[in-house]
């Protein structure tokens, strides 16, 4: 064997060389992550339009006008004169009618039929709009590792929603009831706002790869994390009472603040008859600890900032700064709402600060849990 030199040189043939193999998770398919997050944005949106539009329903009295359940034909609304005539002879039948409404002609029902039917014509275009890009992720092999249950459950909880809000509805058609009961309609709310929560949780994940997942974890801020959790609970209790205050239409009989009446507390928060029915039926009782739970939400949301303002992190600081500042919006429009007896504009507008509010909330937790890496050149986004 011949023998080599001691200085030699050596060729760069390290391009002809093959490539080792660099583990199985960068041969792993990464998935459509970005594509995914889009279309999870898209039915936020929807979702959160679907909430306004509920509400604008129920405020317009507008709930009980179609007496029936018809996923597929009703879709379609009326086509003819007679086929109006004949819904307006079923919304007859019903106590809202004969208690509240009964001298509404056909004009006045058809306002109420539109509201009604674009809000259940929305809930079926979130439900096609998921099934389409599921079913598209999924043909595809597009859908990240370990994400088909988390989005196959979001069309599960929607379509329970459906029958859910069914549900609800069929609450005001029977006799005596000329509205849907308030703890159904608190159970519908409090599904979509767990569906819109779900859906913003996960547009969050997916705004990094994983492995950036991965070492954000070991910097986050578990106090602030467990801080930022009990703030979204408490957060979604006071969003499920103040359907109930919608429900009975509390918000409209005590429009004095900080009284309710000219007293602290109200002579009328409890009725012997009502027993346990106090806390849906009582309107005195129902505003009263919508009240009492929305000055707490707000204390320890100030807690939860103050703690957020040691965080060693920008953008999680600026995160939770941006939270505080849409709990004091929404504590004015609660105080505006009671003032005025919650007119439709004003009404939604506090609904739709309770989506963003409950967003904020989110998001500020996911950055505590998952904050961005931060250097002395600025932070790593």
């Amino acid at each position: 064997m011949a023998k080599r030199p001691v200085f030699e040189e050596v060729s760069d043939d390290t391009a002809s060389r093959p490539m080792a193999p660099t583990g199985l998770i960068d041969a792993a398919p990464k998935g459509a992550r970005r594509a995914i997050r889009l279309w999870l944005m898209v039915l936020f949106v929807l979702v959160a339009t679907m909430i306004a539009l509920g509400g604008a329903t129920r405020l317009t009295g507008s709930g009980l006008s179609i007496t029936e359940w018809a996923p597929v034909t009703g879709a379609l609304p009326p086509g003819s004169e007679a086929d109006w005539q004949a819904e307006f002879e079923a919304y007859k039948q019903i106590p809202q009618f004969t208690e509240v409404n009964s001298d509404m002609d056909l004009a006045g029902f058809k306002r109420i039929y539109w509201w009604e039917w674009s809000h259940r014509l929305l809930g079926r275009l979130v439900g096609l709009i998921w099934a389409v890009g599921f079913i598209g992720f999924l043909a595809a092999r597009r859908i990240p590792v370990g994400w088909t249950p988390r989005l196959l459950t979001l069309g599960a909880l929607g379509g329970l929603q459906g029958a859910i809000g069914w549900w609800m509805v069929s609450s005001g058609l029977v006799e005596g009831m000329t509205r849907v009961a308030s703890y159904r309609l608190a159970i519908h709310l409090g599904l979509a706002f767990l569906i819109l929560g779900l859906i913003a949780w996960y547009v969050t994940l997916l705004s990094r790869s994983e492995a950036e997942l991965l070492r954000a974890r070991r910097a986050g801020e578990a106090k602030l994390f467990s801080m930022s959790t009990g703030l979204m609970h408490l957060a979604f209790l006071q969003i499920l009472l103040g359907a109930l205050v919608a429900g009975i239409d509390a918000g409209r009989q005590y429009t004095g603040w900080p009284t309710m009446g000219g007293e602290w507390i109200p002579a009328a928060i409890w009725d012997p008859a009502l027993g346990w029915r106090n806390f849906f039926e009582n309107p005195a009782l129902v505003q009263f600890i919508h009240r009492m739970t929305g000055y707490l939400l707000a204390i320890f949301a100030v807690v939860v900032w103050l703690r957020a303002r040691r965080s060693p992190h920008p953008v999680t600081r600026g995160a939770f700064t941006a939270m505080i500042v849409m709990v004091a919006m929404q504590v004015g429009l609660g105080i505006m709402n009671v003032l005025h007896a919650s007119p439709l504009p004003l009404a939604l507008t506090h609904q739709l600060g309770a989506v963003a509010l409950f967003t904020l909330i989110i998001r500020a937790r996911h950055h505590a849990r998952y904050p961005y890496e931060t250097s002395v050149r600025g932070t790593s986004k």
